[in-house]
């Protein structure tokens, strides 16, 4: 390499470094939230959060883990949306290599008989040959220097996408573990009105052959024999009702879990699961944090704050550096003969965008205008999560009082269906008086077991709320 090459070589190498640590792209900064310092329903709180907790810690009942733990390794969206990080992965991997040159190599043969009466033709007829040959073999090398910081920002945002298909695969398991929850309840509740209903048409039967007896002694009608008969095909259509539901519930879990429909195992009552004593939300800032989605949310933010970047940096110039070099002859048997078939090209350029129709300032403008809308979308994000742990502090609160005003009134429709039989029998209450009571007794036993299956589902939401489950 002469001294002029090098001389160039050095000018742009220096003209490269001075403008290395230029970055254009601001760093980003969380926008303004204006959080509240608790949620309204909660009188005291702290940073105790249940969000913390693992599932495996805050679900209670083995085969409700058990379901849990087969959907995370088999349900078919948390496998798609692990998938999905491994291509933020691959991306990722070839972002850290873009500051880096770009290497070609290049072996060519060419062989040429030009027109006689062409250009090249007549050069060619002087030399004493028509035709001639070339042969090379060489490196290419082209490098852009990062001057404005675009490819550490394009490095960034790669990496940011890489996070952010982290966070949706926490947000799946969420929504999952959720489902997978509320559906096990569901299925606990209708085993149990199931067998309230059965226990229902029983007594039904009872009422009606009472009923038959009376008609056949004349002391009643055959219009008192078919109202009995009525309600108790009404309590009877409740069982094929149930069974329908619980068959699908079933059905939905085994799709949850990754596996065909197949029984589901339980062996809980839904009585017997118990609503947590503490349910501890923390402060609605926590959620930012701990909530799966609002830190997706976030990150689209800081991924819209690094294309700003990028647009702003392409309308400033690009400095690139190009080489060649490798050996190159006009025949074969000297090809090889070094240093004789060297060669060498370095060139370097400095572009600066002029006229291009605008498309780069209108770039740079959407991308500001598209880090605004992020900034909409994650505050609104912290809206939705703030609201949604408010409604299932409030589903909580008022189920716990719907559920003492529902036992309460089990227990009198109860005495009033057993007091209803004994004056039926003893002839002092028509058979309309036992159906009412019995009907009442059945909805009212149905409705305290549907409350307590909305408690228990109001907790899981709670739970996702805050941000627990992954």
């Amino acid at each position: 390499m002469d001294m002029k090459t090098k001389k160039a070589v050095y000018f742009l190498a220096i003209i490269g470094i001075s403008f290395f640590a230029c970055n254009v792209t601001k760093p980003y900064q969380r926008p303004a939230l204006n959080l509240p310092q608790q949620y309204k329903e909660v009188v005291y709180s702290d940073t105790a959060n249940i969000a913390n907790l693992s599932w495996e810690y805050f679900f209670t009942d083995t085969t409700l883990k058990s379901l849990i733990r087969k959907g995370i390794d088999y349900n078919f969206d948390l496998q798609t949306a692990v998938k999905r990080i491994e291509i933020a992965k691959q991306q990722l991997l070839q972002s850290k290599n873009l500051l880096l040159p770009t290497i070609n190599g290049t072996i060519s043969g060419q062989y040429n008989r030009p027109s006689e009466n062409s250009l090249n033709g007549s050069f060619a007829g002087l030399t004493g040959s028509k035709d001639y040959e070339d042969y090379m073999v060489g490196l290419n090398l082209s490098w852009e220097a990062d001057i404005w910081g675009k490819l550490r920002s394009r490095k960034k945002e790669a990496l940011l996408a890489y996070l952010r298909t982290y966070e949706a695969k926490k947000m799946v398991q969420t929504q999952l573990v959720a489902a997978i929850a509320n559906g096990y309840y569901n299925l606990l509740m209708l085993d149990e009105q199931l067998h309230i209903a059965d226990s229902s048409l029983a007594l039904a039967k009872n009422t009606l052959r009472q009923t038959q007896l009376l008609k056949d002694a004349g002391e009643s009608t055959s219009l008192s024999v078919e109202q009995t008969k009525a309600q108790m095909e009404s309590v009877a259509l409740l069982l094929p009702q149930l069974q329908e539901k619980l068959a699908l519930q079933e059905n939905a879990l085994s799709q949850l879990t990754g596996q065909f429909p197949q029984s589901i195992e339980r062996h809980a009552q839904l009585s017997s699961i118990q609503i947590p004593a503490q349910l501890t939300v923390g402060i609605p800032a926590a959620v930012v944090s701990h909530r799966p989605d609002v830190r997706a949310a976030e990150m689209d933010v800081e991924i819209a704050n690094q294309k700003v970047g990028i647009a702003q940096a392409n309308m400033y110039p690009n400095l690139n550096i190009t080489a060649n070099g490798g050996l190159e002859s006009l025949k074969t048997s000297n090809w090889l003969n070094i240093p004789g078939s060297l060669f060498g090209i370095v060139s370097g350029s400095l572009v600066q965008p002029l006229l291009n129709q605008r498309s780069l300032k209108t770039d740079y403008e959407v991308a500001k205008i598209q880090r605004e809308q992020a900034v909409i979308k994650f505050r609104q994000s912290v809206v939705v999560a703030v609201t949604d742990v408010s409604n299932a502090l409030v589903q909580l609160e008022k189920l716990d009082e719907q559920e003492k005003i529902a036992s309460s009134q089990v227990a009198t429709l109860a005495q009033a269906t057993n007091n209803a039989s004994l004056l039926y029998k003893s002839g002092m209450a028509n058979y309309l008086e036992v159906i009412t009571a019995q009907n009442n007794s059945l909805q009212s036993q149905l409705n305290l077991v549907s409350n307590h299956c909305q408690q228990l589902i109001a907790t899981v939401s709670l739970y996702s709320s805050v941000g627990g489950g992954w």
